[in-house]
């Protein structure tokens, strides 16, 4: 484990403990940047985790580290976590061909299998997974892996955070955020349910499709719930890329990318929008209430991946990139410890806007 960080001339042990909100975006694999980063945070005792908002592997990451925290505290966060991640690791590996004489040809530079996911990508976009599936077998290597993991009555215990899971309604074309007594196996599969692969989860014979078209993740629910004023939010989906896409995968990719943040960055104009009145005086407390916006990211690094990699299960990677996130959060510590509970440490205007 990394060494623990504090304020100047405060001791780790004698400080205060403070409360914040995670809000944690849905990116497919690309979650175990954000298991990097709850684990480093779960170090610091400090530090509480008052309430979780995810989507998709948000979603399921959030799910999981509740669950943990309630029946185990903050170990047993850390240990539901790499337990999730060791399983889905397992379920997603093209495991024949690890450490082959065919693994320097089929998986490119940046980790993704290229020739199985341009087959498959090829796949998606002629026929849907209705059509794919014939026999209605309506498989998806979530759902055992969460039966086995996940339990719901977890979500009460009183250790365990607050947590809203986000999915879209095919009928309605509305946002539906699941709190924690409605939290089933379902509704975490609907969070993380990309149409063009898996069919529409229904969850009280409401059909839902991923929650990253309306909410990635879904902000709102944290300060409508009047909780503590700072939210922490793990992004681990690029807003920027200097290179404009040419080829059609990486076309489609980069719009993924932008209808995937569309939600977030509208959210966080509404956002500053409340700040900027609250500053001028124009709206008054306690109907509406101050923010702490705080962002943990390391867009550089997640730059270099493709969408491909969100499908890649292989261990090295998703240790790589749980190392990416436990550094992006310790440097975040480094640097703003001594402004959480007293102001933004994100510009949301530079940043979103």
């Amino acid at each position: 484990m990394a060494e623990s960080v504090s304020a100047p001339a405060v001791n780790r042990l004698s400080r205060a403990r403070l409360a914040i909100n995670l809000a944690l975006q849905g990116g497919g694999t690309h979650g175990a940047f954000t298991w990097g980063v709850v684990e480093r945070l779960l170090e610091e005792e400090w530090l509480e985790i008052c309430a979780i908002s995810g989507t998709s592997a948000g979603a399921i990451n959030g799910a999981m580290l509740a669950q943990g925290l309630g029946e185990g505290g903050r170990q047993g966060g850390i240990d539901a976590l790499d337990r999730l991640w060791r399983q889905l690791g397992r379920a997603l590996a093209l495991s024949p061909l690890q450490n082959s004489p065919f693994e320097r040809v089929l998986w490119g530079p940046d980790l993704s299998f290229s020739f199985a996911w341009q087959f498959f990508e090829a796949l998606t976009r002629i026929w849907s997974p209705y059509q794919l599936d014939p026999f209605k077998l309506d498989m998806n290597p979530l759902r055992d892996l969460l039966a086995e993991q996940f339990r719901r009555e977890s979500l009460a215990l009183p250790g365990a955070p607050k947590l809203f899971v986000s999915a879209t309604s095919v009928r309605t074309g509305k946002a539906r955020v699941f709190k924690s007594a409605e939290i089933s196996v379902d509704a975490l599969l609907a969070s993380a349910c990309l149409p063009q692969i898996f069919k529409a989860v229904e969850v009280d014979g409401e059909p839902f499709w991923d929650g990253g078209y309306l909410g990635n993740p879904a902000i709102w629910p944290l300060y409508d719930e009047k909780g503590p004023p700072d939210v922490v939010l793990v992004q681990i989906n690029p807003l920027v890329r200097e290179d404009v896409p040419m080829t059609v995968m990486d076309i489609m990719s980069r719009l993924n990318e932008i209808g995937f943040n569309a939600s977030l960055m509208n959210e966080m104009r509404a956002i500053e929008f409340v700040q900027r009145l609250l500053d001028e005086g124009v709206l008054k407390p306690p109907r509406y209430h101050r923010l702490f916006m705080h962002l943990i990211e390391d867009e550089e690094r997640m730059r270099a991946f493709k969408e491909s990699t969100k499908y890649n299960g292989d261990w090295s990677f998703l240790t790589t990139l749980k190392q990416y996130g436990r550094e992006a959060a310790d440097g975040w510590l480094k640097a703003n410890i001594h402004r959480l509970g007293q102001e933004s440490t994100v510009d949301i205007k530079e940043r979103f806007l």
